[in-house]
């Protein structure tokens, strides 16, 4: 491979350009043709949502883990409240907004979706922030914190309020325990691979999950810090974590690439939704998100210096407020959330394509960050 195909493939990889392939790719086909969309993309839905998704949120999974070791953005209580006080704005802002609209306006059915518009898509709106501020700038880390936050929140309304079917505590205990003591027994045995620990105890937590009424696609996630990993965090996107030997980033380095492949698939198989099916859903998870998410990040932040809670030095409020735009992009995990939400119908069409028309936060937070007087450079 050339080099410059080489940072070609780097580009499309590390800003999820494969996601948003799969899903022009499915808008394109549904608004086409509708029946063969469905007819190609419904077979997928296990595959992809229930398998291949198991290994995305893995990856996330471990940013959460790693922040909170020590050098971590979440290890100090000092450093994590700003990020984490924003986080929870940036959910509870949205939710309610979005309630409030549902709740108000109607249908009664698509309350149930008031978690879609609370997800933020770190990659997308990490991607965002790199174009609007310059390298080094505090506002980029921030919204990285921030996002892991999310996404720990996000597994927890995941699990606890989106059950995929009926409930069984036995099933959930019993495969569950079998499942921690076996990824115990291969960290106290000093296995570094980490194959071991997907085949067995992720195995064992997936049939937890799916036999006891909660989402496999979280499978992964209570097996993550039995790895082996380092023991303090570098930080994501620092170039020391590439070099590290251990067990939980060879995990993420052999499945970064897949990953990709996985997120192609999913932005194909959940987002072929027709433009005639917008609706009211569609307008309360927009709503929500990009007033909501902005709002709730800057209010409850500087809420949290009330209580100890300290912004990083040269990040201003116009930052902050552009920031908040540019996590409004909810995407990939608004997208799952819908799916969890909602069966086949119209409350799901509506609500996937609110998270889909998201990415109208990218113009605005570029154009707020303009405004604010902040450059925009290209991100290298």
């Amino acid at each position: 491979m050339t080099h410059a195909a080489s940072r070609l493939a780097r580009l499309v990889l590390d800003n999820s350009l494969l996601l948003i392939a799969g899903t022009a790719l499915a808008v394109a086909w549904a608004n086409l043709d509708l029946e063969s969309y469905d007819a190609v993309a419904h077979p997928l839905h296990f595959w992809v949502n229930d398998v291949g998704m198991v290994f995305f949120f893995a990856l996330a999974a471990k940013e959460v883990f790693e922040a909170t070791l020590p050098g971590g953005a979440l290890a100090s209580p000092s450093r994590a409240a700003s990020p984490l006080a924003a986080a929870v704005g940036g959910m509870v802002a949205p939710a309610l907004i979005y309630l409030s609209l549902a709740s108000a306006l109607g249908p009664a059915e698509l309350i149930r979706g008031w978690a879609i518009p609370c997800a933020t898509d770190i990659a997308f709106s990490a991607m965002i922030a790199r174009l609007i501020f310059q390298a080094g700038h505090p506002a980029i880390p921030f919204l990285l914190l921030l996002a892991i936050a999310d996404d720990a929140l996000g597994l927890i309304i995941l699990a606890v309020f989106y059950p995929s079917g009926t409930l069984s505590l036995p099933s959930l205990v019993i495969l569950m325990s079998a499942a921690i003591v076996l990824a115990l027994w291969l960290r106290r045995r000093g296995s570094r691979s980490f194959w071991p620990y997907v085949i067995g105890p992720g195995t064992l937590s997936w049939a937890a999950l799916y036999f006891g009424g909660f989402h496999p696609a979280l499978a992964l996630v209570p097996i993550v810090p039995f790895m082996p990993h380092s023991p303090r965090d570098f930080g994501i996107f620092d170039p020391r974590e590439g070099r590290q030997p251990d067990t939980l980033n060879r995990f993420e380095h052999w499945w970064a690439t897949p990953v990709q492949l996985v997120l192609l698939l999913f932005g194909f198989a959940n987002a072929g939704v027709p433009f005639a099916q917008i609706g009211p859903g569609t307008y309360y998870v927009l709503a929500a998100l990009l007033v909501g998410k902005p709002l709730g990040i800057l209010f409850f932040a500087g809420a949290a210096r009330l209580v100890g809670g300290r912004l990083p030095p040269g990040l201003h409020l116009g930052d902050l407020l552009t920031l908040g735009i540019a996590a409004s992009i909810g995407f990939t995990v608004s997208l799952f959330f819908a799916t969890a939400a909602f069966p086949e119908g119209t409350a799901l069409a509506q609500t996937k394509m609110g998270a889909l028309l998201s990415f109208a936060a990218a113009p605005l937070a570029v154009v707020a960050g303009r405004i604010l007087r902040r450059p925009v450079s290209v991100a290298t």
